[in-house]
């Protein structure tokens, strides 16, 4: 185990929106440490978004993440030679972190062509609670509820 926690880094805030969200979002989505292109495709498919709907695509894409973040997730245990899954709750820096990379891994999934409009059309899914990251998260909850009857072996 580490001696002491790593010191968390300090994101500076997107140019466009000006949100440290943003920021975590774009780095989530840069392949091969190139910044600039995927702060292009974020921003291009926000242009997107506003495009189709007519209305602000950052408040529509905060209300999609928040859609897709999930607030208990299922961990395997061992207890006596038999695994169960136990529900837990997710600390909120998790959280965040999951429903970030579901959107992103679901926006890579869909068809279309490019990436902007794969992830604006993710997006705009997630904000009317469609989609398949949206999916997912019901399913973890679904999975959870099911096997409450396990909580008791939370550590």
């Amino acid at each position: 185990m580490r001696k002491r926690k790593p010191k968390k880094r300090i994101l500076a805030p997107d140019p466009r929106f000006g949100d440290i969200l943003v920021t975590q979002f774009v780095n989530n989505l840069m392949l091969d440490g190139k910044k600039s292109v995927a702060f292009k495709v974020f921003y291009d498919a926000m242009d997107i978004v506003a495009e189709k709907t007519g209305e602000n695509p950052h408040e529509l894409w905060k209300k999609g993440l928040n859609n897709v973040i999930p607030s208990v997730e299922v961990r395997s245990r061992r207890v006596g030679g038999s695994t169960y899954q136990i529900p837990t709750e997710i600390r909120p820096a998790r959280k965040l972190s999951i429903g970030i990379n579901w959107m992103i891994k679901f926006a890579r999934k869909r068809s279309g062509k490019g990436m902007a409009q794969k992830l604006s059309s993710e997006i705009m899914a997630a904000a009317k609670g469609e989609g398949a990251a949206v999916k997912r998260k019901e399913d973890t909850h679904k999975m959870a509820e099911s096997n409450r009857a396990f909580a008791h072996f939370r550590v």
